[in-house]
């Protein structure tokens, strides 16, 4: 019997600003079909909050399928697969923020690896997709983030670490009981399997590395985690690698104006 085929896979690279841990993207330029005629399913290198200003449809959160509507948060952490899918004829207004929680932490808790590891764990833990009013101190932190993201007035980075901090911390005490959390969605388990090594392609993509070493990160053997990467990622090891390692000299270039030839020997 013929193994089932897995759906295309998408990775969406995203970077936080210099001194920054947030990206937003706020406005009326995010009014679109989002997920409009897109089958597959994709993920970023960075958490992603999202507020439904506009708009219903369905949510794609690894194998679930859920509703959303006008007053709806998303959060989904880094490395999850997921896609936004507007009903036909639905005018969809979403806001976003990107975080990344490494580097918030990476300052709180510079002498503590172990206390950043057990934060991050619980923020990683499950999706989270529910109505503003179930959420609100949380809701209050994102817009507050939001408004200082688009204003830009003076001490907005300082401002938006501290909001970053405090909002990273609610994620945290919501998922440590994924039990009694709001609405929450558990992460699956196929998934899950070969995202250790998407996170050590994260850490160390300008280190020399080889297959083998990528599979026993997530305790596997080479040929079972080949298999097992590219039905779950819908792409080899080896290009996804260099996909990121693209992503990320495109974007060096981009900022510092190095030529290709020179971020390379970097």
């Amino acid at each position: 019997m013929s193994r089932k085929k897995k759906p295309r896979m998408e990775y969406r690279y995203y970077e936080a600003p210099e001194k920054c841990p947030v990206l937003a993207l706020l406005g009326e330029k995010w009014v679109q079909n989002y997920g409009y005629q897109i089958d597959y399913l994709h993920f970023h290198n960075m958490m992603e909050i999202g507020v439904c200003r506009r708009g219903h449809g369905t949510m794609r959160l690894e194998d679930d399928v859920v509703r959303y509507e006008s007053g709806m948060i998303s959060i989904i952490p880094a490395n999850y697969p997921h896609n936004t899918i507007p009903d036909i004829g639905a005018d969809n207004c979403w806001e976003y923020l990107f975080v990344d929680p490494e580097k918030i932490f990476a300052v709180v808790y510079a002498d503590d690896i172990l206390q950043q590891q057990k934060i991050l764990e619980n923020i990683n833990r499950k999706a989270f997709l529910g109505r503003e009013e179930d959420i609100p101190n949380m809701k209050n932190i994102i817009c507050a983030i939001m408004s200082e993201m688009s204003r830009k007035q003076e001490f907005y980075r300082e401002s938006t670490r501290g909001l970053g901090l405090a909002l990273m911390m609610m994620i945290a005490r919501m998922n440590s009981n994924v039990g009694n959390a709001p609405e929450g969605l558990r992460q699956k388990n196929g998934f899950d399997q070969v995202r250790p090594a998407l996170e050590h392609i994260r850490d160390h993509y300008a280190m020399p590395m080889k297959i083998a070493e990528i599979a026993s990160v997530c305790h596997m053997s080479e040929s079972h985690f080949r298999r097992l990467f590219e039905e779950n990622i819908g792409m080899t090891p080896v290009d996804y690698l260099n996909q990121v390692r693209v992503k990320k000299a495109c974007d060096m270039i981009r900022k510092t104006g190095y030529s290709m030839e020179e971020i390379a020997v970097k």
